[in-house]
């Protein structure tokens, strides 16, 4: 008989990062509620791996001390005590000395859209507009290519609706950085389909 997952009501953040789930799978906390994270589908996967390697690649090249860092948890500063939301990327750009559980200063975070979680990942998009760190949100789609950014405006408001990136460059003034579009899907079937 397999054994059952507890899974405890409410949670603050202190609470989650202290809960050991035995299942191997990724949680997230969201308004107290853990949730479990269903596994990338091969597109998904292959976007966030070709964007990971073309920032940090970027990053390096430059000289930055800022670092890309994979699947970080983010805490947004509303409801910061029962929220920790998983990201598919972010850059921070602080340097630190003991092991975090979350970053505290991103200034870049990226989510890439699948169909089954758009509702979710948009929640997730809104929350960390609440971070004084972050600069710009990315979202990628996997569908088609193209994606939308959410770029902070220089009085710190952010824009009423992202900006569409429908061709072009993929361009993110926090980081410096420039790339075809194209570039994070080298590897999925969009790209050899041409979409």
């Amino acid at each position: 008989m397999a054994a059952v997952l507890k899974i405890p009501v409410r949670m603050s953040v202190d609470e989650f990062l202290a809960w050991t789930p035995s299942d191997h799978q990724y949680w997230q906390l969201v308004d107290g509620q853990p949730q479990v994270m269903a596994p990338s589908n091969r597109t998904h996967g292959a976007i966030q791996a070709e964007l990971s390697g073309l920032i940090g690649n970027h990053l390096i090249e430059r000289g930055s001390p800022c670092s890309v860092i994979g699947r970080p948890g983010v805490i947004p500063r509303v409801q910061s005590d029962s929220n920790l939301r998983i990201a598919d990327l972010a850059v921070t750009c602080s340097s630190y000395q003991a092991e975090e559980p979350a970053l505290t200063d991103p200034v870049l975070v990226v989510e890439i859209l699948s169909p089954s979680n758009q509702a979710e990942t948009w929640r997730n998009v809104w929350a960390y507009t609440t971070i004084p760190s972050v600069q710009e949100i990315l979202i990628v789609r996997t569908v088609t290519i193209g994606a939308e950014l959410l770029r902070r405006n220089p009085d710190g408001t952010w824009p009423e609706r992202p900006l569409a990136i429908e061709h072009g460059d993929l361009t993110l003034d926090s980081i410096g950085f420039s790339a075809p579009l194209t570039a994070p899907y080298r590897t999925t079937r969009l790209a050899r389909a041409g979409a």
